[in-house]
């Protein structure tokens, strides 16, 4: 499946100061998949170890830690010899070999002509010992669940991508196209952005053979707690994890250690959390009560949202049936409109790259979804459930901030309301840069 990440890998490796990549991510989102297309189209020949299934590969770079003495015993190994420049070498889960890890920074300082892509899972190479990360000598690179925009070209739909992204005024999408895309929108929220579920979803259409491979993804995280994660975190992290549909379906979706567990302080379950977000599984949005730059000085890191990395998992964790998909805008509706709130954390993150604040005023009278940073503005956006929004909280923050565009997403098409610039939720793409019509 194409991957919009692929524009990266080129970037990194025509670039003049390329060094040993590490591609991050949490599993199952196609890390290894994306690493092995990219080898066989761009190079001459694809050299792949994975340290996870082979785990004597280790003993290769636990010597001295020599890129000539590494390849040459690399080579003998898959029986062939690795050519630099012209080869892609692929070192998979890396975080199961500090060694190697440690290796590439010798890689980049003695053999530069060599091309190494290197893909962990996140929780690994952070739990990774201090002296062997290869700390200002490697590059990086994030991936995560497939976008709404990916999931498009997937199905095959690529037009309907294109008249998204090729969209440069506030003006309504063609009717047949926006419930075109409202009914896709429908099946991501479901299928979401993993790629072995859509797979599945694409070669079978079967909705129950998606629901077990997301189960399956499911049930890898938490074994994933009993590898990775202390003996006596093992119980908190599950109550953590599996407490996510329930804290996204109550009105006030700030996240509450206590509503996990009676009695349960933060003290006590806050590593977990950060365990969770390490791991990829979850993302953070943290409380910020002014519009001023950079928000991140002044979030309140004691009060935050916690999102699952993918709505479709969401989905799956809250038992969503399928029927859902049939039952009108019922769906979107779902848990207080929560895998509304998840889709558009996971498009930001995904697709921006942004960290993830939410604004209170004071007293907490008025919240507002999400409050993005991108490229030095501040830009409030309010996500919607409903085609009948009542926007109070915008109409809140405008008071006090009195930015030049407020942004809602919700069923509706696209359009202007006043200050309001009403963007659908299959177009969240689109935030903020639709912002250039405004003014005009």
């Amino acid at each position: 499946m194409k991957r919009d990440i692929y524009l990266k890998l080129l970037r990194w490796k025509t670039s003049g100061q390329r060094k040993p990549l590490i591609l991050k991510g949490a599993r199952q989102v196609g890390k290894t998949y994306i690493l092995q297309k990219f080898g066989h189209k761009e190079y001459d020949k694809v050299a792949y170890f994975n340290f996870e299934e082979n785990p004597a590969l280790d003993d290769f770079f636990r010597q001295k830690l020599d890129p000539v003495s590494i390849i040459g015993n690399l080579e003998i190994y898959i029986g062939r010899e690795i050519a630099p420049e012209q080869d892609l070498i692929i070192f998979d889960e890396i975080q199961a070999s500090n060694y190697a890890l440690n290796s590439l920074k010798y890689f980049r300082e003695q053999a530069g002509s060599y091309h190494i892509a290197a893909a962990g899972s996140l929780i690994g190479i952070r739990l990774s010992r201090p002296k062997s990360f290869p700390v200002g000598q490697v590059n990086f690179l994030d991936i995560y669940p497939m976008t709404f925009m990916e999931f498009l070209d997937a199905v095959k739909r690529p037009e309907l991508r294109r008249l998204i992204e090729n969209k440069k005024e506030v003006l309504p999408f063609p009717a047949p196209f926006h419930h075109e895309l409202l009914e896709w929108l429908k099946k991501y929220f479901f299928v979401g952005g993993m790629p072995e579920p859509l797979r599945c979803f694409i070669e079978t259409g079967e909705l129950a053979e998606v629901r077990i491979r997301q189960k399956e993804i499911i049930n890898s995280y938490l074994l994933d707690f009993s590898k990775h994660a202390p003996t006596a975190d093992i119980p908190k992290l599950g109550l953590m994890w599996n407490s996510i549909p329930a804290h996204l379906s109550r009105e006030n979706k700030k996240f509450i250690f206590s509503a996990v567990r009676k009695g349960a302080r933060a003290r006590e379950y806050e590593n977990s959390i950060q365990w969770l977000e390490d791991a990829g599984l979850i993302y953070k949005s943290y409380q910020v009560s002014t519009a001023a730059s950079p928000l991140k000085g002044f979030m309140n890191p004691s009060n935050f949202k916690v999102f699952a990395l993918d709505v479709g998992i969401l989905a799956a964790m809250a038992g969503v049936s399928p029927k859902l998909l049939v039952e009108g805008t019922r769906l979107f509706n779902e848990y207080k409109g929560a895998f509304v709130e998840n889709y558009v954390a996971q498009q930001l993150k995904s697709e921006k790259e942004i960290d993830l604040y939410y604004w209170t005023s004071k007293g907490k009278r008025a919240e507002l979804d999400f409050l993005c940073e991108i490229e030095g503005g501040i830009h409030p956006l309010e996500a919607k459930a409903g085609v009948n929004p009542k926007s109070k909280r915008l109409l809140s923050y405008d008071k006090q901030f009195n930015p030049s565009v407020l942004f809602r997403t919700t069923l509706l098409n696209l359009r202007k309301d006043g200050k309001i610039c009403n963007i659908p939720l299959y177009a969240v793409h689109a935030f903020p840069e639709i912002m250039d019509d405004y003014g005009r």
